[in-house]
């Protein structure tokens, strides 16, 4: 069982970076998206967002490439628990294949039950939502889920 020290830091990869975190009792804590201008500045928002309290102990990255890189050497450094995922992995533990046949199905899908997640898990609604940071919400309830600290989705019982 986890810690209640734990969290989750889910990561739509790429210089518009999706950002999702969540605590092991399956709270929303925050999301946010960062457009980012070149991987030098990322390196030093990656170590920020690792070193920030609460400290991620687990760290949910989907994409890939040299920017997925600079997540996980830093992820290493810190002993910050990663995995890198593709997105089919939580699209089809999430959707059923009839919702993201095509990217933007997908997206729209995404931008849909992101916002149920946030309602559910978070405290504030968002007014707009970039697809990126949904997509990061998404990975990161994969991520619950994955770790055995949301037991189902949608959640069973109230407490969430």
């Amino acid at each position: 069982m986890a810690i209640k020290t734990d969290h989750l830091l889910a990561v739509d990869v790429g210089l518009h970076t999706g950002l999702a975190l969540f605590s092991a009792d399956a709270r929303l804590l925050w999301y946010r998206s960062h457009h980012i201008a070149s991987p030098a500045k990322l390196k030093k928002v990656i170590g920020k967002l690792l070193r920030d309290t609460p400290r991620p102990t687990h760290l949910l990255l989907e994409g890939g490439g040299p920017l997925a890189e600079l997540w996980l050497r830093e992820a290493e450094k810190l002993a910050v628990k990663a995995e890198q995922i593709h997105a089919q992995q939580w699209r089809e533990q999430l959707f059923f294949a009839r919702q993201h046949r095509s990217g933007p199905q997908a997206k729209r899908e995404a931008d849909g039950l992101a916002r149920q997640v946030i309602e559910r898990l978070g405290s504030k609604k968002p007014t707009s939502l970039r697809h990126d940071t949904a997509e990061a919400v998404l990975i990161g309830l994969y991520g619950l889920l994955e770790l055995g600290w949301l037991p189902s989705w949608p959640p069973q019982t109230e407490k969430y």
